[in-house]
C-alpha cells in the first residue's frame, strides 16, 4: 500500500532523444499550417510597433512642426520638409490616420490568422500524442498494468499531454513574439540613436544567459515535483475507488493523514520552485528597472547638454522610445516565465515519450498466422512463467483435446489463473510453448488469437454503460448496432424514425444481446432492472451485485461464439441454485468448445472430461473425478472437505 509503488519514477529510462525534439517532430504533418502561422504571428508583432512612430510623426510634425523626416518619411510613406499651413497638417494627420488604421488592421486580422492556426496545430498535436499514448498503453502487456498505477498513469494521459498542448500553444507564440518584437525594436531604436539602443539591449544577452542557468536550478524541482502529483494522484485515485473499505473499515482518519502527508510534500516541492521562480523574476525586474532609468538620464542629459545636437531625440522620438523600451521588456521579462513553461513541458515531455518508449513485451511476429478457423486444441509444452523472478508455473505439460473441458483445482495461489492467461498472450512464457491447434500463440496474430479466446473471470470489470452494451462488447458487430441504437434513442427511451436498414441491424444486434443473456441465465434479471437492457449500471457495474455483474460477463463471452473458453472462478459469487442454472446452460454451451474452468466450489468441475490439481505451480494430479477420488490424493481431501465430510487419508 505503499504510494512509492507503481510510480513512473524510472519511465525516463526509456526515452531515445531529446524529448522536446521528439514533440516538435508530432508537428511535421502540420508544417503548412505552421508557416502561415508563424508569418502572420511576425506581421502581428511588427504591425504593432507601427503606432509609437505614427504618434512621434503626430508629436514632431504636426504638434511641433519639426522638419525631422523620421522612419515613415525615409520609408516613403510620408511627405518630407517642414509642415506649415493648416491644411499640410490636416493632410499629413489624415495620412497618419490612414497608416494607423491600416496597422490595426494587418495587426487584427494577422493575429486571428496566427492565433487560429497555431493553437489548432497545437490542439492536433495533443489530439495525436495522446491518441499515441493511449494506444501504446494498450498494447503494453498486462505486466506493466501490474507494476503501474492508474493515477499515475491518468496523469501522463491528461495532465502531462495537456501541459504539452499548453506550451505549444502559448510558448511558441510567446517565443515568435520576442524574436519579432526585440529584432523590430532594436532595428527602430538604432536609427534614433546607436548608444541608446545599445544601452537598452545589453540586458537581452544577461536575461539569456540568466534563463539558462534558472533552467539548470528548477529543473530537478519539477522533476521532482511531477513525481509528487503522480504520486498524489495515484493516492487519490485509489482512495475513491476504495471507498466503501474506507467506510467499512471506518479508516477516515488513516487515509486522511495518508492524503494530507502527500498533499504537504506536493505543497512543500512547489513551495521550494515558486521560491526559485520569483527570485529569478524579481532579478529581471530589478535589471529592466535600471537600465530604464540608466536611459532616461543618458538620454535626458544629451536633449539638455546640447538639443539641437544628433545625439538629443527630438520631443516625439523621445516619449515614442520609452513607449518601446516597455515594450521591449515586457516580452524579455517573459523569458523567464517561458523558461519555466519549458522546464515544466520538458518534464512532461519526458514522462510521455519515456512511456513511448517502452517496447511492448506482447509482440506479433513479422509475419503473422492468421488461420480462418481453429479447432481449440490447446497444449502446454513444458512452461514455465515467473513475476519478478519468482516462479508461479513450473514445468507445466498438458495436452487438451478440441472440445475437451478442463477443470482446474488447487489452493489459491497454484498457479491456475496464471497458466490460463498464457493462452491468449496475457503473458508469455519463459520457458516451453504454448500451442493451439499445434501452433505456437507466439506466431499467431493477436487479434486472431483472442478473437477465439474468451476469458470471463472471478472479479469481471464492467464499463460505465447499459447492460446492453456491456454483454455486445463481446463482438464487434453486435457493440456497433447496439451503439447506433443508443445514438438513435432519446432521452425519454423513443426511438424516432431511425433508418430502417439501420434499424434493422440494431434489433439483430438487440436479439444476440438477448441470447447471450439468456444462455447465461442473466434474462429475468435484466429484464427487472428499471430500463431492461437500456438500463445504466454505473461505473464498473456499481449497480449490480457482484453475482449479476458475473452472469453478464459471462454473456459477454459467450456472444463471441469462442472456440476455447476460460472461467475463473465465473460463479464464485452466485447463490447455489443459480450456479446450477449456469452450470446446466454451460454444459450445453461448451459441448462443441475446448472449456478450461479454474473453481474452489470443486462441484463445479465434478464432470469435466479432466481435471488438473496444481499446488506451487506444478500439476500434482490429473484425471476425471472418480480417478482422482480414488486416489485420495490433494483433490480427494479438497472435495470432502468441501462436502463436510473431512479429508481422505490414505490409511482409510
Amino acid at each position: 500500500m505503499s504510494d512509492e509503488h507503481g510510480g513512473f519514477e524510472g519511465i525516463r529510462e526509456n526515452l531515445d532523444g531529446n524529448p522536446m525534439i521528439q514533440l516538435f517532430g508530432y508537428a511535421t504533418p502540420y508544417w503548412p499550417r505552421l508557416t502561415v502561422g508563424v508569418v502572420a504571428s511576425f506581421l502581428t508583432r511588427f504591425a504593432r510597433l507601427v503606432p509609437p512612430i505614427i504618434v512621434a510623426a503626430a508629436i514632431d510634425r504636426v504638434l511641433l512642426n519639426n522638419g525631422e523626416p523620421g522612419l515613415l518619411t525615409q520609408a516613403g510613406l510620408l511627405p518630407g520638409g517642414a509642415i506649415a499651413s493648416e491644411a499640410a497638417k490636416v493632410a499629413f494627420l489624415r495620412r497618419l490616420v490612414v497608416l494607423a488604421a491600416v496597422a490595426y488592421l494587418v495587426r487584427s486580422v494577422t493575429r486571428f490568422v496566427s492565433r487560429y492556426l497555431l493553437q489548432s496545430a497545437a490542439q492536433k498535436i495533443q489530439r495525436d500524442l495522446r491518441n499515441d499514448t493511449y494506444d501504446h498503453l494498450q498494447r503494453l502487456s498486462m505486466d506493466f498494468f501490474a507494476d503501474h498505477q492508474t493515477g499515475g498513469m491518468m496523469s501522463i494521459l491528461n495532465s502531462d499531454i495537456n501541459r504539452l498542448e499548453s506550451f505549444l500553444n502559448t510558448e511558441f507564440r510567446q517565443f515568435i513574439r520576442v524574436v519579432a518584437t526585440v529584432g523590430g525594436i532594436a532595428v527602430i531604436l538604432s536609427t534614433y540613436s546607436v548608444k541608446l539602443a545599445l544601452i537598452a539591449l545589453a540586458p537581452v544577452p544577461v536575461i539569456g544567459i540568466a534563463s539558462g542557468y534558472f533552467l539548470t536550478w528548477i529543473e530537478p524541482r519539477y522533476r521532482s515535483i511531477r513525481r509528487t502529483v503522480s504520486r498524489l494522484n495515484t493516492r487519490l485515485e485509489n482512495n475513491l475507488s476504495g471507498a466503501a473499505v474506507i467506510k467499512a473499515f471506518d479508516r477516515y482518519g488513516f487515509e486522511r493523514e495518508r492524503v494530507e502527508a502527500q498533499s504537504q510534500r506536493y505543497h512543500d516541492e512547489k513551495v521550494a520552485a515558486l521560491r526559485i521562480r520569483r527570485a529569478f523574476f524579481a532579478g529581471l525586474r530589478l535589471l529592466t528597472g535600471v537600465v530604464f532609468v540608466a536611459i532616461l538620464y543618458v538620454a535626458g542629459m544629451d536633449f539638455i547638454a546640447n538639443p539641437e545636437s544628433e545625439a538629443a531625440l527630438s520631443a516625439g522620438t523621445f516619449a515614442v522610445f520609452f513607449l518601446y523600451l516597455r515594450r521591449l521588456y515586457s516580452p524579455m521579462r517573459r523569458v523567464g516565465k517561458s523558461a519555466n513553461k519549458y522546464q515544466l513541458a520538458k518534464s512532461s515531455a519526458e514522462r510521455v515519450f519515456g512511456l513511448l518508449g517502452r517496447e511492448p513485451a506482447i509482440t506479433e511476429p513479422a509475419d503473422p498466422y492468421e488461420p480462418d478457423a481453429i479447432d481449440g486444441g490447446v497444449a502446454f509444452e513444458d512452461v514455465t512463467f515467473a513475476y519478478d523472478e519468482q516462479p508461479v508455473v513450473c514445468d507445466v505439460d498438458l495436452a487438451v483435446e478440441s472440445g475437451d473441458t478442463v477443470g482446474l483445482a488447487g489452493p489459491t495461489g497454484a498457479g491456475k489463473s496464471t497458466l490460463l492467461k498464457l493462452v491468449p498472450r496475457f503473458h508469455d512464457p519463459d520457458e516451453g510453448a504454448v500451442r493451439v491447434d499445434g501452433t505456437d500463440v507466439r506466431e499467431y496474430r493477436l487479434q486472431t488469437l483472442r478473437d477465439h479466446v474468451a476469458v470471463v473471470e472471478q472479479q469481471p470489470y464492467l464499463f460505465s454503460g447499459t447492460v446492453a452494451e456491456n454483454i455486445a462488447y463481446g463482438d464487434r458487430e453486435v457493440l456497433a448496432g447496439e451503439q447506433r441504437r443508443a445514438r438513435e434513442t432519446d432521452a425519454d427511451g423513443e426511438r424516432p424514425r431511425p433508418d430502417r436498414r439501420r434499424a434493422a441491424d440494431a434489433e439483430t444486434a438487440r436479439e444476440r444481446v438477448r441470447e447471450a443473456a439468456e444462455a447465461a441465465e442473466a434474462g429475468a434479471f435484466i429484464e427487472d432492472l428499471p430500463k431492461g437492457y437500456d438500463t445504466q449500471i454505473g461505473e464498473r457495474g456499481v449497480k449490480l451485485s457482484g453475482g449479476q455483474r458475473q452472469r453478464v460477463a459471462i454473456a459477454r463471452a459467450l456472444l463471441n461464439d469462442p472456440e476455447i473458453i476460460i472461467f475463473d472462478e465465473a460463479t464464485s459469487d452466485v447463490d447455489t441454485e443459480t450456479e446450477e442454472r449456469i452450470q446446466e446452460s454451460l454444459d450445453r454451451l461448451v459441448e462443441d468448445r475446448t472449456a478450461f474452468v479454474i473453481a474452489h466450489r470443486l462441484s463445479t468441475i465434478r464432470d469435466a472430461d479432466r481435471i488438473v490439481v496444481m499446488d506451487e505451480g506444478r500439476v500434482v494430479e490429473r484425471g476425471t473425478h472418480e480417478e482422482l477420488l480414488a486416489e485420495r490424493g490433494d483433490y480427494a481431501d479438497l472435495w470432502y472437505a468441501q462436502a463436510d465430510e473431512g479429508p481422505v487419508s490414505a490409511d482409510d
